[in-house]
Order: C-alpha cells, then sequence, then structure tokens
C-alpha cells in the first residue's frame, strides 16, 4: 500500500448490508480487503490454516471436502469462548499476513477498503485506518434480512449477534455512518457515493 492511499475501516453487524456497501466502494475505485473472505479462504480444502486447525481441533472440526465445518465450529465457540481464543490466536496472524499482502496492491492514490467484521471487537483497526465507516440498522432489521438470506432461525441470528461488538460501541468508534434502515439500493448508493466524495474532499484524520 502507498504512503498516499487513504486506509478506511468498514464494519457493520450481520445483516447491516455491509458488504453491499463494500462492494459499491469497490465500483467507485477503491480496493477492497475483506477479511471475512481471507478467513474462509485460509479454512477452506487445501487452505493454509487447514493443517493448524486440525491439530488444534481433530479431525472432527474438518468436514469430507477437507475444509473446516464452519457449523460445527459456529456451535464450538458459541458454547466456548476458550475455543474461540485458540481459533483467533490460529487465523489472525495468517489473516493479517494476507491483510497487509492485499492492501499492497493498491496503486498510489487509491483508497484501501479494509472490510473487517470484528473491526470494533479487535481494539487494533483505529489506530491502523483513517477513518472508521460504519453501516448500521436496527438490530430486528438485522434478524429479518439474515433470516430471509439463511437458513438460521431467528434466534440463532440473535445468538450471533449478541456475540458481536454492541450496536453503541460500533457507533462510538466510527467516523461516519450510513444508516441501512429502509433504504432502497439506489438510496444506499447516494450514501456510499456522498461518503466517497467527502473522502476525496478531506485530508486523513490520523
Amino acid at each position: 500500500m502507498t504512503a498516499t492511499s487513504r486506509r478506511i475501516g468498514l464494519t457493520g453487524g450481520i445483516g447491516s448490508g455491509k458488504s453491499t456497501v463494500a462492494a459499491m466502494l469497490a465500483d467507485l475505485g477503491a480496493l477492497i480487503v475483506d477479511t471475512d473472505a481471507i478467513s474462509r479462504s485460509l479454512s477452506a480444502a487445501g487452505g493454509a490454516a487447514i493443517p493448524a486447525l486440525r491439530t488444534a481441533f481433530g479431525d472432527d472440526f474438518i468436514d469430507a471436502e477437507g475444509a473446516l465445518d464452519r457449523a460445527r465450529m459456529r456451535s464450538l465457540v458459541f458454547q466456548d469462548p476458550s475455543a474461540r481464543t485458540r481459533l483467533e490466536r490460529l487465523l489472525h496472524p495468517l489473516i493479517g499476513q494476507e491483510t497487509v499482502r492485499q492492501a499492497a496492491l493498491a496503486t498510489p492514490g487509491q483508497p484501501v477498503v479494509f472490510d473487517v467484521p470484528l473491526l470494533v471487537e479487535s481494539g487494533r483497526w483505529r489506530a491502523l485506518v483513517d477513518w472508521v465507516l460504519v453501516v448500521d440498522c436496527t438490530p430486528e432489521t438485522q434478524v429479518e434480512r439474515v433470516v430471509q438470506r439463511s437458513q438460521l432461525a431467528p434466534a440463532e441470528v440473535e445468538r450471533i449477534i449478541a456475540q458481536q461488538a454492541p450496536r453503541a460501541a460500533r457507533l462510538a468508534a466510527a467516523d461516519v455512518v450510513i444508516c441501512n434502515d429502509g433504504l432502497t439500493l439506489q438510496e444506499l448508493e447516494a450514501e456510499v457515493r456522498a461518503v466517497w466524495q467527502r473522502w476525496q474532499l478531506d485530508s486523513p484524520a490520523g
């Protein structure tokens, strides 16, 4: 990543529309570094993290294709917080290395958007970016959207939300907030474009 590239941390709770906003920012010219996609790649069949995951959690957590059994792991970490800690200690260094590699691909002056679902929870991203953009909506909207797009029951979605940073903590960490409740795609795109234009005019905050 060049010294002149703007660094933006993008986050939002599950079902907030964060991924849609990231795609819109990519269309506007940003380089997107998706840490969740990096994590999935590392834990896919043949991924760099699979040997260590197998050693740490056992064969039962590797599916027939050789990938991490994400449903089984999700169930474990809900029940056992220490398992989440072990998983994060294993994955985070590998995610960090790939994040740096991808960010370095930015062209001079190209904004780099780090799409980080757990940006607030990690505690370290504030110092690494110039702005934090939070995509926000109500918990009710989160549950409705996730239920519609997945096979998860509302109670399970609520459990996922409870594991993430509180809404108030995300908003407190934000430099910019896009309220994505009741917006059409066209209206959301207009909000994203307005934020993009602000980034072009303002100097980085830090």
